[in-house]
């Protein structure tokens, strides 16, 4: 069974290295019972560092996204590490970019979410368990891990920090329309994958052959036309040549 997309690196031509997150972005993934550890995730921020690593910083990077989002912790540390990075960094929501994906999404210089997406922003949220005074201070935790989440979107944005706030508590999906109005992308692309530009061109080389076919079949349709037609009569000669003709055949007869 062929394993599924979590987080990919293909190098395209041009020096385009295309990055993508097809998964919740994670520290560690599925529990290994040959190794009885869990296996490191394609997802995680160490695994993105050393993919990034392989990369010259003259080289563009392409990152798609497809992600319901995920650690906050190791989102973050993406989102640094693509910001840090000298590369020129186009972003593609591909399918949805939510909570920390969309977090992730901010880092590149270039953000374009394709028609049909979908983003998500909202308030962080933890599995917690203690005492009273532990449960508020991971509350008191929380709202300061937020304010720092929420610079990240007002950075390019023209979010007033109010309505960020407003919008992250009541869970807020986005269409491309609406990112594109707040400032939260750059643009909406049509853009076609690869496989659709080169199906299309396989079609164009399609159209050209039948052509340059359809050229040989009229040509060997008129090639064929002209040897069935019958070869035309042998002229023939004057009056005068053939009696001269007849008069030295006699002659020479004679001799």
């Amino acid at each position: 069974m062929a394993k599924p997309i979590k987080f990919c690196f293909q190098q395209s031509a041009g020096n385009v290295h295309k990055l993508y997150i097809y998964d919740d972005v994670t520290a560690y993934s599925t529990f290994n019972w040959n190794t009885l550890s869990y296996d490191e995730s394609e997802t995680s921020a160490n695994y993105f560092r050393q993919q990034l690593e392989t990369i010259p910083d003259t080289d563009t990077i392409e990152l798609h996204i497809n992600s319901n989002g995920g650690s906050v912790k190791e989102g973050v540390a993406i989102y640094n590490q693509l910001k840090q990075s000298a590369h020129k960094k186009v972003g593609y929501v591909d399918g949805v970019a939510y909570s920390i994906a969309f977090v992730v999404l901010q880092a590149c210089d270039q953000r374009i979410m394709g028609i049909g997406t979908s983003a998500l922003i909202h308030d962080m949220w933890v599995e917690a368990q203690g005492n009273a005074r532990e449960l508020r201070k991971m509350a008191d935790d929380l709202d300061v891990l937020m304010e720092s989440n929420r610079k990240i979107f007002m950075e390019r944005s023209n979010l007033k920090e109010q309505q960020l706030i407003d919008m992250m508590a009541d869970e807020t999906f986005l269409t491309p329309d609406q990112c594109l109005e707040y400032g939260l992308i750059d643009e909406i692309g049509d853009y076609r994958s690869d496989g659709q530009d080169v199906q299309e061109k396989l079609m164009q080389q399609v159209q050209q052959l039948k052509g340059q076919l359809s050229q040989q079949k009229s040509f060997r349709e008129q090639l064929q036309e002209f040897i069935s037609q019958p070869p035309a009569p042998t002229p023939k000669p004057p009056e005068q040549e053939m009696k001269l003709t007849n008069q030295l055949t006699k002659f020479f007869m004679n001799m």
